[in-house]
Formats: structure tokens, sequence, C-alpha cells
């Protein structure tokens, strides 16, 4: 097909069209004059049919010529519905269909719009902008105010009404569906009634073409009943998805059946007449209808915001009740935190020196990488199984729980006064786990490297020492690049640790460990029993700190080998490595090196803490579909009650609002256990 000729308007376009009986079937007329119509005042175009009738009068019959015997069901029933059962597949055609359209049946509508419009979505703009007088003025000149009534229109929607039902009751009825809504076990299927309906409506049809549904009649009731329970089937099912975890595949067969009983809905909804001017109103509204389908049959951002957004939700609903316990709101717990975090210091110092060494061992980059990733992943283990803090671990979880309380907290019920404490809680509970990481790496990592210096007789920080201390300044080295990349994985491995959480659960991996046989068998039953509930509570962890290791360990040797400056700054490490450089130096440093590393240190933890937790926060947010506009005002009262109360944020000084606070976050933890 030619393109439009800019310089040609849509009078031009009539005349050299249609000024005779046009018996053509070919599509070009049609494009040339839609744009020419998108270039003009469409008040002009009503007038030039108004003026020229026996033009008008061939318009229209090119236009019912070229429609006539093309089927649009293709367009109600695949048109922006999803049709692969899993992501990655749906995702591959979508982005394939965007490069290159796929070639289609060209003796239906389906084809036509993907042949007459390039751009359907700002197509389908321009007509929604136009006044709705001229619209209606449009169609009653193209004799299309009746669409509706025709027999061959019904038996076309009718069909496509049944294909949906057909497809929606097979996918409902697969075991891994039915497993997600166990409150319809002992109930009629919704799916099967619905579709018993639909094939006795299509019966109907074949017996009266002239059938038409009003609101009262017993069989659109009965199938606005049945599709609003499929539909609460669905929404049952995705609520169970926190009680049974879900998979991607029962995620995108959810949205899909959601999505074609959607348009099972809005199909016999157009129907319905009940006055005269309904058959005009429903006729023009199928036609838009078609049209937005179809402008958004290959939309990527709708299907990776519709498929991912109940997975994070999962994914965050593990870490919020994880995160619940990161936040202190007594002395005791504050204190408790600090010695927590104390441990996880001792730790990471030990870690620095293992690291230092391994950096003397002979071998390849991989082989470094190897040695890293193990050193930090057995430490961060270590340290989740001992009970003890990394403090930059915690942002990841406490975010999603903030945003779990803001979710579940009606905005006319929550006291942004009582949340702002609540913040004030989580921002002590990090500033005294960055403290007691801190206090003791860099002692540790102290004692550790005197210590082989008294035993080997010989400074092995001496080698590293301009290194560590070049790290740690921001001016000659990517020190904040570096914290940033490190509060990215911190992102990474909490998101890891929620995905593992809600595989655990879908796959009933603790209830398979406790049912096992040759478990029960050779250890006992209370052994099977014991490993499920510390597989249910640790194993999430476990695998997250390790790839959390991993990701540390790697960075550096492979942006060695790629040639990119690429590594880690985490706050507890730099800390432990400050005091290596320290030692390495034999602590002859000027005033100047000294208090830049040492204010960088803290800099890389605020980095470390500002990314995982806005990353975090951005996922939790979208997964309860909030928005950061939508909190604004918590934003101010939380900016209020810091410039009243700024000590609270670092001390646990007691308030009134403890209570009130604490039960915000108990209730909102409940809930979701209830749930």
């Amino acid at each position: 097909m030619k393109l439009f000729n800019s310089s040609t308007n849509f009078e031009s376009v009539l005349k050299k069209y249609f000024s005779f009986k046009n018996e053509t079937l070919s599509l070009e007329p049609f494009a040339d004059f839609l744009e020419g119509v998108k270039r003009a005042d469409f008040t002009d175009v009503l007038n030039f049919f108004k003026s020229d009738p026996k033009l008008t009068e061939n318009f229209k019959y090119y236009i019912h010529n070229i429609f006539e015997g093309r089927p649009f069901n293709l367009s109600l029933t695949e048109a922006n519905i999803l049709s692969e059962n899993s992501f990655f597949p749906e995702l591959k055609k979508r982005i394939l269909n965007k490069i290159l359209p796929p070639v289609e049946n060209e003796k239906t509508v389906w084809f036509m719009i993907d042949n007459v419009s390039l751009r359907p979505k700002k197509d389908l703009e321009y007509f929604h902008n136009l006044p709705e007088n001229e619209v209606d003025e449009f169609l009653n000149i193209l004799d299309a105010s009746d669409f509706i009534t025709q027999p061959a229109v019904k038996k076309e929607m009718i069909f496509a009404m049944n294909i949906l039902s057909w497809r929606v009751t097979g996918m409902a009825m697969e075991v891994e569906v039915v497993r997600m809504a166990p409150e319809y076990r002992n109930f009629d299927n919704p799916f099967l009634a619905l579709q018993n309906e639909l094939e006795g409506l299509a019966e109907e049809l074949e017996n009266n073409p002239a059938l038409q549904l009003h609101s009262k009649d017993s069989r659109y009731k009965q199938i606005k009943i049945y599709a609003e329970q499929c539909l609460e089937f669905v929404n049952i099912a995705f609520k169970n998805s926190s009680k049974y975890g879900i998979s991607g595949k029962i995620n995108q067969s959810l949205l899909k059946i959601s999505q074609q009983t959607n348009r099972i809905y809005e199909i016999v909804q157009l129907l319905v007449i009940d006055k005269e001017e309904d058959v005009f109103i429903n006729s023009k509204q199928l036609i838009f209808n078609i049209l937005r389908y179809k402008s958004h049959k290959n939309n990527i951002s709708e299907l990776i915001n519709d498929s991912t957004r109940l997975l994070s939700h999962l994914i965050t609903n593990h870490t919020a009740e994880t995160g619940s316990h990161y936040i202190t709101s007594s002395r005791k717990e504050y204190v408790k935190m600090f010695y927590k975090a104390s441990g996880g210091g001792i730790i990471v110092g030990a870690l620095c020196v293992l690291k230092m060494l391994y950096g003397y061992f002979p071998g390849s980059d991989f082989f470094h990488a190897f040695l890293y990733s193990m050193n930090y992943a057995m430490g961060f283990i270590m340290i989740y199984l001992m009970g003890y803090t990394l403090a930059t671990k915690q942002p990841a979880m406490t975010a999603a729980t903030m945003t779990k309380v803001l979710s579940e907290e009606g905005s006319g019920t929550r006291n942004n006064t009582e949340f702002a404490h609540l913040v004030s809680q989580l921002f002590r509970s990090q500033f005294i786990a960055f403290v007691g990481n801190v206090l003791l790496s860099f002692p540790i990592a102290l004692m550790i490297i005197y210590g082989l210096d008294v035993f080997t007789s010989q400074n092995m920080a001496v080698n590293k020492a301009d290194k560590l201390l070049k790290d740690l300044d921001p001016f000659e080295s990517k020190a904040i690049l570096h914290a940033s990349i490190a509060g990215f994985y911190l992102f990474i491995s909490g998101i890891i640790s929620g995905n593992i959480g809600n595989n655990s659960v879908f796959y009933q991996i603790p209830e398979r460990i406790a049912k096992n046989l040759s478990i029960r068998k050779f250890f006992g039953k209370k052994f099977a029993k014991g490993l499920s509930k510390y597989y249910a509570k640790n194993w999430p962890g476990i695998i997250s700190n390790f790839w959390f290791g991993v990701f540390l360990g790697a960075t550096a040797p492979v942006g060695l080998f790629l040639g990119l400056d690429l590594d880690i700054r985490h706050i507890t490490f730099a800390a432990g490595n400050f005091a290596l450089g320290l030692y390495g130096k034999d602590f002859s440093v000027d005033s100047y090196t000294f208090w830049l590393s040492f204010i960088t240190v803290f800099l890389i933890g605020f980095f470390n803490f500002l990314v995982s937790f806005t990353l975090s926060m951005f996922l939790a947010f979208r997964s309860r579909k909030l928005n950061f506009g939508q909190v604004s005002e918590i934003y101010k009262e939380i900016f209020r009650y810091f410039l009243k109360n700024p000590l609270r944020f670092f001390i646990p000084l007691r308030s009134k609002l403890d209570q009130k606070a604490d039960d915000l976050r108990n209730n909102t933890i409940t809930k979701s256990e209830d749930h």
C-alpha cells in the first residue's frame, strides 16, 4: 500500500475514489480517506458529505462492500488477550509482532484494521477526541446506527463469547488452577454453567434470528451472574496466592481467565437493548471496542505490568513479614539490635582480613572470584544462622513492611502521625545497626591483622594499604558508584528471598519434607518435622545470603575481565578495610586522609541504604498499586515529625505513640498471616 501524500486532502480523495460506484475491495481508498480526514476539520468532512448525496451514496456502498463477509470475531477473541500461558513466550511473541506484524487472513476485519491504520492507538484517540454528535452523525451517514441488531453481527458476537467460554473453562479446570480456589470445590462450577448458558443462547439465536436480549431477560441475568462468579473465582485465587504461593504459569493463566471472562461480560452487555436509543449506543460501542482491543493487541508495558505485579506482591509480602523483625520499638529491642549488629560486625571484620589474604593467593581471576564469593557467602550465611544482623540487609525487608502498612490501612483510618512515629522507629533501628556493625568490624579487623603480624612477624596489610585507603577516597575512586552497586545487590537479594519463600509455599516443600517416607523411615517423624520447620524458616534467608555473597565477590573480577571499573563498597567492609589500611600504613597517615576515609565509610552506608531502600519501596509500592503521589501527605508529616522530634530518629525515647505504632505494624502482619 502506498504512503498517503501529505499534499492531498480528504476532498480530493473522495472525488478520486467515490465520484463513481467503486466496486473494488482494495483498502487503499479507505486508508487514504482516513489519513485525509485526520488532517482536516471533521465538521468540514460532514458538510462535504451533506453537499454531495451521490458521492456519499458511493462511499457508503464501498464501505459496506469491503466489510461484507469479513468476520470480526477474531478482534473479540484474540485482540488484547494473552495468547500464551507463560510470560516469556508471550513477551517474545509481542515483540516479534511489533517488529514484523504477523500475516493474517485477508478476509477478516482483523486484517482490515491492521492494513488501514498504521497507528491504531493514535487513530482511536483521534476519534475519541471528536465531538460525540459528529461521530454519531458520521455513523448515521454510513448506515451503521443499527449495526448491533443485524443477525450476522449477533451471531458473530455470540460465537465469540462461546469460543472465549470454552477456552476459559479448559484453563479453569486445570488441577493447579482449581487448587488456588478450594472454596469452589463444593459448589457448581461457574465456568461450566456460563458455557451452558452461552450455548443455549446460540441455539436460541439459530432458531430465532430476530432474538433480542433485554436487562430483565432471565438468560442475560444468568450469564451476568455466572460471569461475575467466574471473576470472583479469579479474585479468590489471587488472594489465596499469599497462602498457597503461585507460579508464573498460574499467574498468567489466571490473568488470561480474567481477561476472557471480562470480554464475555463486555460483549453480552452490548446485546442488551432496553430502549430504542440503545441500538445506536451499543452499535457505536461495539465499533469502538473492536478498535480499542486491536490498538492494545501488542502492548508490552501492559503485559509486564499485569504479569509482574502479583509476583512482586508475593515477594514483598514475604519480605514484609521478615522486615517487621528489623524495626525496634523499645529500649530493650534497641539494645538487642545493637548486640546483633555487633555480632555481624565481628564476623565481617574477620571476612575483611580473609579477603585480603585471598588476594595474595596465586590464581586466575575466576579463581579469585570464587574465593571472594565463598568468603562473602559463607560469612553472610553464618551471620544469618547465628541470628546476627548485617545492617544493609534490612532496608529491602523494612521497605516492604512500611508499604504493607500503607496499603493495609485505608487512607481514611490511618493516622499519619502514628505512621511517622513508626518511620522514626525504623530509622533508629537502621542507625543502631549501622553503629553496631561499624564499631565492631573496625577493631576486630585491627586485632586480627595485629595478631597475624605478631604470629608471622610480617605486616600482611602493607602491600594492600594504599589501595584500601584509595578505595575510601570518593574523589580518587568510584566509591559512591560502587556503594550504589552494593545497594542494588541488596535489593536483588531481597527479591531472591521473597521468590524462594513464594516457591517454597507454592510447591509445598516443607510439607513434602515432613511427609517424605524415606526421611521418616531413616530418621524418624520428629526429625522430618523439625527439618521441615527449619527449611520453611531459614532456606529463603540462606539462599538470598549466598547469592548476595556471590554478587559481591564476583563483581570486581568480572569487571576486570570486561575491562570495566566495577566493584562493591559496603559500609561494614569499608570500616574493616579502613582498619587494615591504617595498620598497613603503620597509622602514619595525614589527617586529611584519615577524616576523608572516616566520612566516606558512612557515606558508603548512606548509599547502600538509599539505593536498596528506594528500589525496594518502588517494588513494594508497585506491587500494591500505590504511587508516591498518593502518600505525599505522609512524607510531609514524616518531615514535620522529624523537625519536632529529631532525637527519636536516633535514640529510643519513650512516647505515647509507641503502642499505637506497634499496633499499626503488628495488626498489618497479623492480617497477612490470617489471610
